[in-house]
């Protein structure tokens, strides 16, 4: 008996936004499918139900890997299905699985086992941000979360600064939505007047937008980005 495949599968990025954010193909999928492992069942569970399940909920089997679930994961468990010929979905709680996810270890564990792995179309915060930016999207650089501690955080700012200078490189990196500001302020006080940031908030969303000014031109701004979903990206271009 051959094994199934596992199929990644993007979620929204924002309520309201599953028009953008899935293909005919996730609907025809998600009707073959009765098994997926989550980072949030909440999450997965409406994101099906929206993008037109018709399978009963009750019937899904789901596998939990939230973040209190991640070190007690028994992959034989999860993956006994698959062996056995049924097809299985992977679901970020936002975005695509696997991307600045924790579903990368579910898919690193399936090619180990010979698994087949497909990934499908769908919203991904970091390229929606690069591509509406401006800035090199030949050459770039995902950073993730910067520095929490003040003084190691500019030494950061500074460093892909120019690092961005020298190698013509796109620096994008995230910070949890509360402190947005906090990195804002940072960006804004440490960075050359003449080095672009690109902040590209709540993708997707009804609220979505994406401004691209130098440091200097940022200063005249009034930029309120707390709890507001943010991607920022740096670029210095000669």
């Amino acid at each position: 008996m051959s094994m199934g495949i596992l199929y990644l599968m993007p979620v929204p990025l924002a309520e309201n936004a599953e028009g953008k954010s899935y293909t005919l193909f996730h609907r025809e999928l998600i009707n073959q499918i009765d098994e997926y492992i989550v980072e949030n069942e909440k999450t997965a569970r409406r994101f099906l139900k929206q993008a037109g399940l018709k399978i009963p909920q009750n019937d899904l089997k789901i596998h939990d890997y939230g973040k209190h679930k991640r070190d007690k994961i028994d992959y034989n468990r999860i993956f006994k299905s698959i062996t056995e010929g049924k097809d299985l979905g992977l679901m970020s709680e936002a975005g695509c699985p696997g991307v600045a996810d924790p579903g990368a270890d579910i898919v690193s564990e399936a090619h180990k086992r010979g698994i087949k792995v497909v990934p499908l179309v769908g919203p991904s915060s970091i390229l929606l941000a690069l591509m509406a930016s401006g800035f090199n999207g030949q050459k770039f650089a995902f950073h993730g979360y910067l520095p929490i501690d003040k003084s190691e955080r500019t030494k950061k700012i500074k460093d892909l600064e120019l690092q961005s200078q020298k190698e013509q490189q796109t620096q994008l990196f995230i910070e949890t939505p509360f402190r947005n500001n906090s990195l804002f302020d940072d960006l804004i006080k440490n960075c050359k007047p003449k080095t672009r940031i690109c902040v590209a908030c709540n993708l997707t969303a009804s609220e979505e937008w994406v401004l691209t000014l130098s440091v200097s031109e940022w200063k005249n701004q009034k930029t309120d980005l707390h709890k507001k979903p943010t991607i920022f990206l740096m670029y210095v271009q000669n």
